[in-house]
């Protein structure tokens, strides 16, 4: 769980800083333009702040997120913390102890190398891989074309799911039910999460549900994907050898039979 000094934490290590319509999924999900898209994209480092905050004061309480360690918050190309702030925040965190001396259930603050806690009993998926675990895109006609040209959307999923709340609610079964636009069938279990200014963003960023939805958004692509911009660089330095690679051997393929072909 995580104590009860978390918001006034934040602050005090600086963390509270500061499209088209696409059919997917049965839902309706918005083709958002974010900063990390395309081939060379990256991560917006305040961005990816700003979600780490509505992540941990709002989602948090339901999701976990036990594929994420608390060092990577440090990496190059995410929200990038300095060490200290990375090992204060992990001690914000209660995980499981697994000493020798530990008895079944028994619980310390976290560390750096320890992952964010699993949470099991609020019965919500973990959200550790969400974004790149969900479709956004579709079709046409069930080709797939949509996510070659706009890619899967997993994030755009996710903040339209957030932003798609109508406000209407029925009950089926003993279970509250509420409409959200973007969610497969038209209701969802989950209620509205987020709604304007849920959190206050110490760079003055607007709060509002739809920037608070594609920052989250953005900071689970990251946890998803945290080597991303390693993956880009390195596939670009690959295909800049392979061009190079291809107009020497070309060139050399001239040379070498260009005596040949004047002789014919």
């Amino acid at each position: 769980m995580i104590k009860h000094s978390i918001l006034a934490a934040l602050v005090a290590f600086g963390l509270t800083t500061g499209g088209a319509q696409a059919a997917g999924g049965g839902g309706h999900v918005e083709d958002i333009a974010f900063s990390f898209e395309g081939p060379f994209g990256k991560f917006d480092q305040m961005q990816l702040q700003r979600g780490l905050q509505v992540y941990t004061e709002v989602c948090a309480a339901c999701h976990g997120l036990r594929q994420v360690a608390f060092r990577t918050l440090g990496d190059a190309g995410g929200p990038q913390m300095e060490a200290g702030q990375v090992k204060a925040f992990a001690a914000l965190f209660e995980v499981a102890d697994e000493g020798d001396d530990a008895e079944p259930g028994d619980t310390r603050p976290g560390k750096p190398a320890d992952k964010f806690p699993a949470i099991t009993d609020a019965g919500a998926p973990d959200l550790s891989l969400m974004a790149k675990g969900r479709a956004g895109f579709h079709g046409p006609m069930g080709t797939g074309l949509a996510q070659l040209f706009k890619g899967m959307g997993g994030p755009e999923y996710i903040a339209s799911i957030l932003i798609g709340y109508t406000g209407e609610e029925k009950e089926e079964a003993g279970v509250t039910l509420y409409e959200n636009t973007a969610f497969a069938g038209g209701w969802i279990s989950m209620p509205p999460p987020l709604e304007d200014d849920s959190v206050e963003y110490r760079d003055g960023h607007s709060a509002d549900l739809h920037h608070a939805s594609e920052d989250v958004s953005a900071f689970l692509m990251w946890a998803a994907e945290p080597k991303l911009m390693a993956r880009k660089h390195t596939g670009f330095l690959a295909v800049s050898f392979m061009i190079l690679l291809t107009s020497l051997l070309y060139l050399t393929n001239k040379k070498l039979w260009a005596g040949p072909k004047r002789k014919d």
